[in-house]
């Protein structure tokens, strides 16, 4: 891990550092990128999305548990509608709260430390939920894991951003959604087979092997040097690299990047262009990512599912809508370094835009023998009875959900994460992705909070034709105002947003 055989390649003067190199710099920069041993690089970056993993298994947990605990014998765990919006929704605020942390963790404590440190609520709070003996226990154990969640949405695609290189960083960018989509499809399975409590107990598996394989992995190169530790940085990016590459050029690009960024940013120089464009493109991404109703349909599916009489069972359409979307955000992953990463998000907000249509207008349209609504019966009340569709129509509404899914999962869901972690200067990124963190959740809980009194005073079809009107506004922003980042640096991207030359992004 050390390398001092390289160490003179360090030493050289930086002269041949171009952020936009021309034809020979470029052939040397791919073969550069071909020759890297990513080996360890995907280990820390399988050991950072743990955390993801376990972001993912507690959102949904209330899916599987509200329709449980509505029913629940024991009256101090038993929810009435109030309190099942409130369970549902409370994760959120956690969530908001662990963002502003992020703010100051990520540039005190650095991002991988971050995410450590992550694990000591979310620990708490599984076991609070796991040994509930009352209401309060479960509301608090959801905010516990919602701060934690918080916490990892701001740090990891930083940390994952600043250990990659181009060549897989959009790869790997969309690693951090693939292990939350994989989170909700192990509760959604392991909710088939165990006790609600059991399902908490279960969340403490990924949090214990998050944190021990960390222990064992580096610090961010850029934010070691942000730090000073000039020599510790080197090891880093050697580790990630392989010693036998030629990564002394890239730690000299790194380096001075950094170098230009030295300073934290000041309130003047959030006029700059530079500096405010790209978090108001992040800010207004994660806003209408979450206004899209991703958050609703996730939390609330058992019920939505029960509501629309689907005609398999709510469970098992539930685990389906999981598989759909681990296999969407797959095709994103391996896609979004070919295809890029606009094309993917108009397929999104047109697939997205389509599913919400087409529901909305489902329950609209089709009668409430064949659909399954009953007036004056909340989604929460409906979870526990058995409805019998009459006919093939109620897979409409399965299908919906899944292509909406899977819209999601293929652009909107992964990229605004990647992006996020890609456009924002270095000198506040650590603040900026915290804001990002925090508007986003505070608008998953105003939505996971009023969606239930909403369908229960206007109708279900409601929030799904509002959800299409979002999807379309997803689709006007991303031909305005998003950048194409595929196969660029961050040191690019960067002089992109300082010059506003688009020639610098090809």
């Amino acid at each position: 891990m050390e390398p001092s055989a390289r160490e003179p390649l360090v030493r050289r003067p930086s002269s041949t550092y171009r952020t936009f190199p021309g034809s020979a710099a470029g052939r040397l920069d791919k073969a550069y990128l071909e020759s890297l041993r990513n080996k360890r690089l995907y280990l820390a970056v399988f050991a950072a999305v743990l955390g993801n993993f376990n972001f993912g298994f507690a959102l949904v947990y209330p899916s599987p548990v509200i329709p449980v605990l509505e029913a629940y014998p024991v009256p101090a765990l038993k929810l009435d509608p109030h309190k099942a919006s409130w369970f549902g929704s409370v994760f959120t605020l956690g969530a908001a709260a662990g963002g502003l942390s992020a703010m100051v963790l990520n540039d005190r404590l650095g991002r991988k430390l971050s995410i450590m440190f992550s694990a000591v609520p979310s620990a708490v709070g599984y076991a609070l939920m796991g040994g509930a003996q009352g209401v309060w226990m479960l509301l608090l154990g959801r905010v516990l894991t919602g701060y934690a969640g918080g916490v990892t949405s701001a740090s990891i695609p930083v940390y994952i951003s600043e250990i990659s290189h181009p060549g897989v960083r959009g790869m790997l960018g969309a690693c951090p959604q693939i292990m939350a989509v994989l989170g909700s499809l192990i509760l959604y399975a392991l909710g088939l087979i165990l006790d609600w409590r059991w399902l908490a107990v279960a969340g403490e598996v990924p949090v214990l092997a998050m944190i021990v394989l960390l222990c064992f992995m580096p610090n961010s190169p850029r934010f070691l040097l942000s730090q000073g530790k000039e020599d510790e940085a080197l090891r880093s990016l050697c580790w990630l690299r392989g010693k036998d590459t030629d990564y002394a050029r890239e730690y000299e690009q790194i380096k001075d990047s950094v170098r230009k960024q030295s300073r934290r940013i000041s309130c003047a120089e959030i006029k700059d262009p530079f500096i405010y464009k790209p978090i108001l493109i992040a800010v207004v991404m994660r806003f209408l990512q979450q206004l899209s109703g991703v958050t609703c349909v996730l939390v609330y599916l058992q019920s939505i599912f029960k509501k629309t009489a689907v005609i398999l069972k709510p469970e098992y359409d539930a685990a389906l809508v999981g598989l759909v979307r681990l296999f969407s955000v797959a095709i994103a992953a391996v896609s979004m370094d070919k295809a890029g990463r606009k094309i993917l998000l108009f397929v999104s907000a047109g697939i997205m835009l389509a599913s919400n249509l087409t529901m909305g207008l489902y329950i609209h349209f089709v009668p409430p023998s064949h659909n399954g609504t009953t007036t004056n019966e909340t989604l929460v009340s409906l979870a526990n009875h058995d409805a019998e569709p009459t006919n093939y129509i109620t897979l409409i509404p399965l299908l919906a959900t899944m292509f909406f899914i899977m819209g999601y999962a293929m652009g909107w869901g992964p990229i605004t994460w990647l992006l996020m972690s890609e456009i924002l200067p270095l000198k506040a990124r650590g603040v900026a992705s915290g804001l990002c963190v925090v508007v986003s959740w505070l608008t998953a809980f105003m939505l996971t909070r009023f969606f239930l009194p909403v369908v229960e005073n206007f109708g279900l079809e409601v929030p799904f034709l509002f959800f299409a009107v979002i999807c379309a506004g997803n689709f006007l922003f991303t031909g305005c105002c998003v950048p194409e980042t595929k196969g660029r640096s961050l040191e690019q991207i960067e002089s992109y947003f300082r010059t506003g030359r688009r020639s610098f992004m090809r």
